[in-house]
């Protein structure tokens, strides 16, 4: 796979896998940050990475998100 695909992997969720999954904290929706490959969480004001196209939905694992992206 060349550096490319790797990255365009990253930057690629799958909308159906979107729709299943929620913050493990709040079971609210979570949105696609696919500048930052992270899955958000508005409601606990958190950013879960995606890592190889895996999503680490543990809290400890995540950004706290700032401010100004909750906007």
């Amino acid at each position: 796979m060349s550096g490319k695909d790797a990255k365009d992997l990253r930057r690629a969720v799958d909308p159906k896998m979107l729709e299943m999954l929620a913050c493990p904290l709040t079971k609210m929706p979570l949105s696609w940050d696919a500048e930052k490959s992270e899955l958000v969480s508005r409601a606990a004001r958190l950013a879960y990475p995606v890592r190889d196209g895996v999503p680490i939905m543990l809290p400890s694992e995540a950004r706290p998100l700032e401010e100004d992206e909750l906007s």
